[in-house]
């Protein structure tokens, strides 16, 4: 992965020689690269800002430096490693939120290349000239509802939350799996020996070697310390019946066995052949799809769907990204209680950004879950069937559509 920073301050960038970041640099899994936006300039002083129009307090960085500095990084040779479909993020208190699922659709990038701003900000023409020389690829990011002195900071968080999600930085890649945000939930409480510790002791379902046991009290956890923690980041609700609601999660690799069975049970022509390493793959840290599920009140699993980014078009209209919806699957004892289509609505709104629309391949013939997609707006692309028997439903993603 390559990865550009841009700034003022480039000994700011400094830490990111040290540790596991460091050492992916080392071993050429990172290509990270930090450029000082002076040596771009042009005047004796090495100016890169300026007195804002309009008057107000405080300097705007000028946007020629900016410009030259775009043009330098995305015009090295390619035998340097330079992308031709570079994304350009800069940090700032009016981007979008940074997440965990940001990070993960960045980390799926081969180039990115991030603006340090300082001062007031940057001169707002330098985005629309980035608009043009990345191919729209631009993204304002906001580390959260607070304001810093420079995108320095903020680009030092990205980065890290971003590598440490290429295969190989990471050691240990399950370890990825079940930490705080993965799934909008925090991490599990963690234990270590001695089992007692000054009258405190470790809970003794960890003690006891039932591993189903120990994934429902961790799941529980997760749930309590985000209620408790959090409440802002529970997410949304499948409603079971009458007054009881049950969260939408996303799926781990602990998931696979129930996940398995229940895609076996309704969707046997799919899964049939389907096998725990199959499934466990689709879960695993780093993979195209995105799995969420939902379990009743007794912790058994009784709802999934998954999804995951595409890069073609079904409707035979060229370019945009599509969001690809498969694997619906509710268990037939809690079926018609709205629990499908509060995951179908969930799956949707966890679509790529980028996505224009959102497809989904059906069995040809009339079903439930069919109706379900009409219902929510899904309408038969114009091109033929994926595979025999099935038909290919889209329908528009555009926000405000």
């Amino acid at each position: 992965m390559r990865l550009d920073v841009v700034t003022i301050f480039p000994q700011y960038l400094a830490p990111l020689d040290l540790s596991l970041i460091g050492k992916a640099r080392r071993d050429g899994l990172l290509d990270l690269r930090v450029h000082d936006l002076r040596g771009f300039t042009h005047d004796r002083h090495h100016t890169v800002d300026d007195t804002p129009y309009g008057g107000g307090a405080g300097m705007v960085m000028k946007p020629q430096p900016w410009a030259e500095a775009f043009d330098a990084v995305l015009g090295e040779a390619p035998g340097e490693g330079a992308s031709p479909r570079a994304r350009l993020v800069v940090p700032g208190p009016g981007g979008a939120p940074f997440t965990q699922a940001t990070a993960h659709r960045l980390a799926r990038e081969e180039h990115l290349v991030f603006a340090c701003g300082r001062y007031e900000g940057i001169d707002e023409r330098v985005y629309d000239h980035a608009r043009d020389v990345f191919e729209g690829r631009v993204e304002i990011l906001s580390l959260g509802d607070y304001v810093l002195n420079g995108g320095e900071v903020a680009v030092l968080a990205m980065v890290e939350a971003i590598a440490r999600l290429v295969p190989g930085v990471v050691g240990n890649a399950e370890s990825l799996v079940e930490e705080s945000h993965e799934d909008g939930l925090l991490e599990y409480p963690v234990y270590t020996k001695p089992a007692s510790w000054e009258g405190r002791d470790v809970p003794s379902v960890l003690l006891g070697g039932d591993h189903g046991a120990i994934a429902r009290w961790r799941h529980e956890q997760r749930l309590a310390r985000t209620a408790a923690r959090r409440p802002d980041l529970l997410p949304p609700s499948a409603v079971l019946s009458g007054e009881a609601e049950l969260p939408i999660t996303t799926a781990t690799p602990a998931d696979a066995g129930e996940l398995l069975v229940l895609r076996r049970c309704c969707l046997p022509e799919v899964a049939g052949e389907e096998t725990i390493e199959d499934v466990r793959a689709t879960l695993a840290a780093g993979a195209p799809w995105r799995t969420w599920t939902v379990r009743d009140p007794q912790g058994r699993l009784v709802a999934a769907v998954r999804g995951r980014t595409r890069h073609d078009d079904p409707s035979g209209e060229a370019g945009p990204t599509a969001w690809e919806i498969d694997g619906l699957v509710v268990a037939p004892d809690v079926a018609g209680r709205g629990i499908g289509g509060a995951l179908l609505d969930h799956a949707l709104a966890q679509a790529d950004p980028e996505a224009r629309f959102a497809r989904i391949d059906v069995p040809r013939r009339g079903s439930r879950p069919c109706r379900l997609y009409r219902n929510a707006g899904f309408r038969p692309a114009r091109s033929a069937a994926t595979e025999p028997g099935t038909v290919v439903l889209t329908r528009s993603l555009r926000r405000g559509a």
